[in-house]
């Protein structure tokens, strides 16, 4: 078992930047691939970005792509996603979510998942 939490959201004008940490305890996070989600009202959740357990790896959505850096400090038991450039397109509810598989991009392949922390950019 992993229990995740998300932290580090918050508002932010367009153009501002951001940092996410996902903590976790229970499990090594080093045995996940880590991924974000976002979510807004109404809308299916939605890849964001994802890491291989060793951080070797990274997969982006095409609408974050060098905007969004996931990285992870597995001694921590964390993953964080660095977000510049941010838009009023990017407000949402992030989750991030553990994985035994390699760099998967669909919810149904992840198993663990955090709660969630708002992320709301204003233009």
């Amino acid at each position: 078992q992993v229990q995740l939490v998300e932290s580090g959201g918050g508002s932010v004008q367009a153009g501002g930047s951001l940092r996410l940490s996902c903590a976790a305890s229970g499990r090594s996070t080093s045995n996940y691939a880590v991924g974000w989600f976002r979510q807004t009202p109404g809308k299916e959740r939605e890849f964001v970005a994802t890491i291989e357990r060793l951080g070797g790896s990274t997969r982006y959505a095409d609408s974050v792509k060098g905007r969004f850096t996931i990285s992870r400090d597995n001694p921590k038991n964390t993953v964080y996603l660095q977000m510049v450039s941010l838009e009023p397109e990017d407000s949402a509810v992030y989750y991030c979510a553990a994985s035994g598989l390699l760099l998967p991009t669909v919810v149904s392949a992840y198993n663990y998942w955090g709660q969630g922390t708002q992320v709301t950019v204003s233009s």
